[in-house]
């Protein structure tokens, strides 16, 4: 069964044991809207105007590395540059809407599907990026599989710079704003897994890609 549709049953159920309809009515959506709005963020850390650098100086910091370019049509060599670089596989998967990005003529064997366990590099557009930690808010969906982030060894995403909001407020304020609702599966990435779990030693690639590398589209 998909996990959408499950969750939708668990929560019919106990809505019905509550003696409430098995969907959310219009007024109780208003009024969880309202709640919302009448309850504000509390504060927080003053941030530079300046929200791409202040996104790839975080990004730096969890191991995420940045490349820069003006439009979206040079995206693909900036991936060939930076496969070439780490001597990385030229083959890999991507998210659906990114089909329409000339990545044969960079040189790259791309496929628009969900990973497997041997595919080694996955690309990924993102809904949003936050500036306050580095991180990249991918939502999930019918184009947009939450597993293309985090099956793959190397992670490659592509960042609009408008979606650089401040704080991750900013992010669900935004998710509410154009979506209504959360998706199935809503991620933060916040640079390569990691884990310290021995000997308090941090060990990249635990449980998820050994590598992140954010693609930042200055005219999108």
């Amino acid at each position: 069964m998909d996990t959408s549709v499950a969750r939708r049953n668990i929560l019919a159920r106990i809505r019905a044991a509550q003696g409430r309809d098995a969907e959310p009515t219009a007024p109780e959506r208003e009024a969880a809207a309202d709640y919302v709005a009448r309850h504000p963020p509390g504060p927080r850390p003053p941030l530079p105007a300046d929200l791409k650098t202040c996104f790839i100086e975080a990004a730096g910091r969890m191991a995420t590395t940045v490349d820069e370019v003006d439009t979206l049509a040079e995206v693909p060599a900036a991936v060939r540059g930076y496969l070439d670089a780490n001597g990385l596989p030229l083959t890999g998967v991507a998210w659906a809407t990114l089909t329409e990005l000339a990545w044969a003529d960079a040189g790259l064997t791309i496929e628009f599907r969900k990973p497997v366990d041997t595919d080694l590099v996955g690309m990924t557009g993102c809904f949003c990026a936050v500036a306050e930690t580095g991180t990249l808010v991918l939502l999930s969906g019918p184009e947009t599989w939450a597993s293309g982030a985090l099956l793959p060894e190397t992670h490659v995403a592509i960042v609009p710079a408008s979606r650089i909001v401040a704080g991750q407020e900013d992010a669900f304020a935004l998710i509410r704003a154009e979506r209504g609702e959360l998706p199935r599966a809503v991620n933060f990435v916040s640079g390569p897994s990691r884990t310290g779990d021995i000997e308090q030693t941090i060990v990249l690639g635990a449980h998820g890609p050994y590598r992140v590398h954010v693609v930042i589209v200055r005219g999108a």
